[in-house]
């Protein structure tokens, strides 16, 4: 089983940079995928969720609005196309799968990629 991580820099506030998760060893395309992240010093903070189908999504207040999850089961893959960005969005930024959207992922249940770094500042 792995999740990879990638499309994470450095850019300035206002720009855009768009992650992937690529997903291998397990059936992604029955899977809830999360995005969540971790900024210095803090803790896991849940960004977006994406259910099997596609196309129910959910978004944490902070990015409402900025930013987009998606997947292409087809490649085993899910997005976040992240706009607008602020230099509060800093972070560390994981992908993970569950089977059910009730995955406690504060414990880090299912399954984890190892992070892409995510840097906002002018």
């Amino acid at each position: 089983v792995q999740l990879v991580e990638s499309g994470g820099g450095l850019v300035r506030p206002g720009e855009s940079l768009r992650l992937s998760c690529a997903a291998s060893g397990f059936s992604f395309s029955s899977y809830y995928i999360r995005w969540v992240r971790q900024a210095p010093g803090k803790g896991l903070e849940w960004v977006s969720s994406i259910y099997d189908d596609g196309v129910r999504t959910n978004y944490a207040d902070s990015v409402k609005g900025r930013f987009t999850i998606s997947r292409d089961n087809a490649k085993n893959t899910a997005y976040l196309q992240m706009n607008s960005l602020k230099s509060e969005d800093t972070a560390l930024y994981y992908c993970a799968a569950c089977q059910f959207a009730s995955c406690n992922w504060r414990a880090r249940e299912g399954y984890w990629g190892q992070g892409t770094q995510v840097t906002v500042s002018s």
